[in-house]
């Protein structure tokens, strides 16, 4: 894991440094279940370049985020900040049901977990996505992320976490929504 600038911010490279996290005591279980989602949900190039395949604006309660506390690194010109994983929007019923209604009582959230993302519209109508930061609010009440509780993932992360997803991707489907939690705290949590 390594730090970036002023912001405190812990990048993670890979699924071994995913397993660091102390998910369950401050980081929210629920977090492995919006990372598992988003991961499929994004497309990853040969060249590495991350872009969306849905809307930001309009699609899965994700929405337009200002950075005003300067939790994230500054933006490169064009880009925005995004931040998707609110249960409570009107667009949030477009999240799969294992993010809505965890079938595993642990990894129920209390709404704070979020994953944040700078992208930019491209002409082709695609976002580019540049980064992608895990995070969590400081408090049930508070809007504001807590720094010490955000990571910045790195590609190559985001990718072997997809490679599982494909690897397992029969035996996922065929699956109860509870196979599919255990999967996940057994694949980043427990192995060595």
């Amino acid at each position: 894991m390594t730090f970036e600038g002023n912001s405190a911010q812990q990048e993670l490279q890979s699924i071994n440094d995913l397993k660091k996290i102390p998910f369950g005591q401050t980081v929210p279980k629920h977090s492995l279940l919006l990372l598992y989602w988003f991961t499929k949900t994004v497309n990853i190039d040969q060249w590495n370049k991350i872009t969306l395949t849905f809307d930001p604006n309009t699609q899965f309660g994700c929405h337009y985020y200002g950075n005003q506390e300067d939790v994230l690194l500054p933006l490169p010109t064009g880009y925005q900040y995004y931040t998707v994983g609110n249960l409570y929007t009107s667009t949030s019923h477009e999240l799969p049901d294992y993010i809505r209604n965890p079938p595993v009582k642990e990894y129920k959230g209390s709404n704070s977990d979020r994953i944040v993302f700078s992208a930019k519209k491209q002409n082709s109508g695609v976002y580019k996505i540049n980064r992608v930061y895990l995070t969590q609010h400081q408090g049930l009440s508070s809007t504001s992320y807590d720094p010490s509780n955000t990571y910045q993932l790195s590609t190559q992360l985001l990718q072997q976490i997809g490679q599982f997803s494909s690897h397992n991707q029969t035996s996922l489907q065929e699956s109860s929504l509870e196979r599919l939690a255990s999967l996940l705290a057994q694949k980043m949590l427990l192995q060595n």
